[in-house]
């Protein structure tokens, strides 16, 4: 696979785009019974993902949070034409903890496969206190030899895409406050270090099934830093982009924000990914109901050995 491709596809897991073509999980837990202050609290929310206004397909993301240990699964379909074209599915895993000193997630593992009618790529890595000590990607990356080097200073303080969707609030702040839009996600995908710089907009109230109340719209633009190749039109598209954004919506019970939509323009049209749906299960008194689901495909562990 291009490191291109590569690049796109995982920009566009990140931003929301959640339809790429993919294809891992992590193996299943137990599922041994918690008691009632153990249950976590859980998040499920369903999206309609369009292209330039034509539907192509449905995502979900599932974030389990449990004291300072959070869980993300998020996974995607393409459908209609665009699916029965690119045969496009997959999805993606990340666990770790919150750091409350810098309101960010601290990942421990994460593993993303993208899956097409005709190719495929995963990748795995392993971070310990937001440092990246192992990373897999099956196949390997050509090397085209104009790619920014990726040094292991850039592997340093990162977060990987899928935690990158889950946004604890800023210390003291309440979760809507204005504040919690005003930081900048260093994310390493297994090949290529950016950051999305994101900034308050404004705040919006928002009526779906499920949810009601307000959401928090961010600006965002991507900052290309290592593995990209910076004469490529499309990352020279990317970093002039000013029309991306994302809504965060809090998670009750929880210190979180997730998306609830995000909206990118690219050279094909705008790409919104927009909530059709909202579950809250769990809390402080009962077992979270669904929590423990599992997605239906089933690919290698997303943890590493650690060296």
């Amino acid at each position: 696979m291009r490191a291109s491709s590569f690049r796109r596809a995982h920009i566009l897991l990140l931003a929301g785009a959640l339809a790429v073509s993919a294809g891992a999980q992590a193996a299943p837990r137990s599922h041994k019974a918690r008691s009632a202050k153990a249950a976590p609290t859980g998040v499920s929310v369903d999206y309609s993902v369009n292209l330039a206004g034509i539907p192509i397909g449905n995502a979900q993301l599932t974030g389990a949070f449990e004291g300072a240990r959070y869980r993300m699964d998020v996974s995607a379909v393409l459908t209609g034409l665009v699916g029965a074209v690119t045969g496009g599915q997959g999805s993606a895993r990340s666990s770790g903890g919150i750091s409350g000193g810098n309101a960010a997630p601290l990942p421990n593992s994460f593993a993303i496969a993208t899956r097409t009618s005709n190719s495929g790529i995963a990748v795995r890595m392993a971070l310990a206190n937001g440092n990246v000590t192992q990373a897999e990607i099956t196949p390997p990356l050509l090397d085209t030899g104009d790619r920014v080097p990726v040094t292991a200073a850039a592997k340093r303080g990162v977060i990987d895409p899928a935690s990158a969707l889950m946004m604890p609030a800023r210390a003291r702040a309440e979760l809507t406050d204005p504040e919690n839009c005003n930081r900048t996600l260093p994310v390493f995908d297994g090949a290529t270090r950016f950051n999305v710089v994101l900034s308050y907009g404004e705040t919006r109230q928002v009526e779906k099934p499920g949810y009601s109340g307000p959401v928090l719209v961010c600006n965002a633009r991507y900052v290309a830093i290592a593995g990209h190749r910076p004469d490529r039109p499309g990352v020279k598209f990317m970093e002039e982009n000013r029309d991306m954004s994302v809504w965060l919506a809090p998670v009750e019970g929880t210190r979180v924000l997730v998306p609830m939509r995000i909206s990118v323009r690219t050279t094909l049209g705008t790409n919104i990914i927009e909530a059709t749906r909202w579950t809250q299960t769990g809390g402080p008194t009962g077992t979270a109901k669904g929590s423990e689901a599992q997605p239906t495909a089933t690919v290698a562990d997303a943890s590493l050995t650690q060296p």
